[in-house]
């Protein structure tokens, strides 16, 4: 969030009169909101610094706007612990006997409002708590089977509010077996919210599986095999079908993963993984995730990777081999003023790099949904209606779910009357 104290309400996005191809990850050229000055921090903090949010709104002022908030989405880019709202995270602790260090709910609340330390490694310790310091806290009330799949519930509950048609969680089991919770417990609840989710609230899902970076690779690939009968394979319960890699990547780059990757594949599954935004080496990251790993072929998709702006090849790379990016533009606003961050993602665009819009972890992240950063882009980039169900579409075409709910997907897309 930037730092000005108060970003104020915005004036409407500039309309291109331009038809663009169905199949076309292509958009541009634009131009600004004629007053993008409006939304200009008064206080410039630079690059790569970290930002205060603005304490009278998590949005900066921006509502999300009827058409935002109708418009039919795909979420590929969101961890399902990071979802785990304040309140269910009190009802969890209460239910499960954990301790917290709130006296009360209301200082529960108050604990995030702070902007995160994003890496320790990077910017060195001022004394707030990491991202992921908080992050795994709030996963320490997660302990039966009930609590996954009320979790899983609670954040597919929130996607038919949004109009998230469909949907590719995050999950990992590491973090809770360390904790002795077992793997079935995690598992097996998330496959119940999955099967309920879609019966209850329309709303389809399939999952990915992450290995932490941060953690013993062999202790990752241990994971991995008590997982795989929940695996989308032969004779699995189809619960997932891709894998990914979370965590901190700080000295992590993905081909330490490469065996796990290999395995994935031989299994029929997709890859993907993180490349996190101005991390130390995250442009080598990207280029790796690009042409280096699954034996050279490259990842079937990549999680941020904002830094491929930083070298021409690394665009070409994206392009030719047709790897989408799934953004999450309001995390990196939490660092990056408002004028600095934007650019650089109609620079993707206009690139003809295939990029969608995600939430990443909402709960942690001023409560900022995927509508908001849906909202958020819509107007800081400048985009038109026409663009924003271009994509949406990306989200539809960048997803692995199946030929069917795809084709129904952008049915609803193509009924959408553009102002």
């Amino acid at each position: 969030m930037a730092a000005q104290g108060a970003l104020r309400q915005t004036a409407g996005s500039v309309s291109i009169n331009t038809t663009w191809p169905k199949n076309a990850s292509y958009i541009g050229p634009r131009k600004l909101p004629n007053n993008f000055n409006t939304y200009k921090p008064a206080l410039s903090l630079g690059r790569c610094k970290e930002v205060i949010p603005n304490p009278g709104g998590k949005m900066n002022g921006l509502e999300i706007s009827p058409f935002i908030r109708s418009l039919p989405k795909v979420e590929l880019h969101v961890h399902i612990e990071g979802t785990l709202t304040p309140a269910l995270r009190w009802k969890l602790a209460k239910r499960n006997n954990v301790p917290l260090k709130y006296a009360t709910f209301e200082e529960l609340l108050d604990s995030y409002k702070v902007t995160y330390n994003h890496r320790k490694e990077v910017n060195g310790d001022d004394g707030r708590p990491t991202f992921l310091e908080a992050y795994f806290a709030g996963c320490q009330v997660l302990c039966t089977e009930h609590d996954f799949y009320e979790l899983g519930m609670a954040y597919l509950e929130r996607c038919k509010e949004m109009n998230v048609r469909y949907t590719e969680p995050f999950f990992d089991t590491q973090a809770h077996t360390e904790r002795g919770i077992p793997a079935e417990v995690v598992l097996d609840g998330y496959l119940r919210a999955q099967q309920e989710g879609a019966k209850q609230f329309n709303v389809q899902s399939n999952w990915i599986f992450c290995f932490l970076r941060d953690r013993p690779f062999e202790e990752g690939m241990d994971a991995y095999e008590a997982a795989r009968p929940w695996a989308r394979v032969p004779g699995g319960k189809g619960l997932f079908h891709a894998v990914g890699l979370a965590s901190n990547e700080f000295d992590k780059p993905p081909l330490l993963f490469e065996t796990a990757f290999l395995k994935a594949k031989q299994d029929g599954l997709y890859v993907t993984m993180h490349c996190d935004v101005d991390q130390k080496d995250a442009a080598d990251h990207v280029h790796e995730a690009i042409f280096d790993v699954c034996a050279g072929q490259g990842a079937d998709r990549i999680d941020h990777g904002l830094n491929a702006i930083d070298r021409p090849e690394l665009l070409q790379g994206l392009r030719t081999r047709k790897i989408p990016l799934t953004l999450c533009p309001h995390a990196y606003h939490r660092r990056q003023q408002t004028e600095v961050l934007f650019p650089k993602i109609t620079k993707l665009l206009d690139a003809g790099v295939q990029i969608c819009i995600n939430s990443d972890d909402p709960t942690y992240m001023h409560d900022v949904w995927i509508d908001g950063n849906m909202q958020k882009t819509y107007t800081y980039c400048g985009l038109s209606q026409r663009d924003m169900v271009r994509l949406a579409r990306n989200g539809v075409e960048a997803s692995w779910a199946s030929d069917e709910v795809k084709s129904r997907l952008n049915q609803e897309l193509d009924a959408i009357e553009i102002e």
